[in-house]
């Protein structure tokens, strides 16, 4: 027997697919912070607009804070009742903010200009209809 089969006997095999996704995940973060950190951090904020450094640092924090919370929970600890609740909760509001942020960059600007000509050009104007009226000669009424 090999060891897969002597520890799928010490945990339930009802949550076998749950923690062979988290082990699957796992590798995944573990793939990606090797990725990160090949890379010097100064040299990889030097690439990187303001905007899109603060996005860098806002995942980053976020991913080691919602680590510690699965270290937690793997613990018995309930990090609902722990501080990086408020923590994980802060950073999701600076990250909603750097979103409105992104947002605000990405919304088309608006050419006061061309459209108050969009707009007066597509009105109808009473004067010009009533000039036109009065220059053609009515029906029944015979030209001098």
């Amino acid at each position: 027997m090999s060891e897969d089969d002597n520890n799928s006997e010490e945990y339930p095999t009802e949550i076998h697919d749950y923690l062979t996704a988290f082990e699957k995940s796992l590798g995944s973060v573990d793939e990606m912070l090797k990725t990160m950190m090949s890379v010097s951090r100064s040299e990889l904020l030097q690439k990187l607009d303001p905007l899109e450094q603060a996005k860098l640092d806002l995942v980053s924090v976020y991913t080691l804070n919602s680590m510690f919370w699965v270290y937690l929970a793997t613990q018995g600890i309930n990090p609902k009742e722990h501080p990086v609740k408020q923590e994980l909760e802060r950073i999701r509001i600076y990250m909603n903010k750097v979103k409105e942020i992104t947002d605000k960059k990405k919304a088309s600007r608006l050419d006061k200009g061309a459209a108050s000509r969009f707009v007066k050009n597509a009105l109808w104007e009473p004067n010009a209809e009533n000039e036109r009226s009065s220059k053609t000669p009515a029906k029944g009424k015979k030209r001098q």
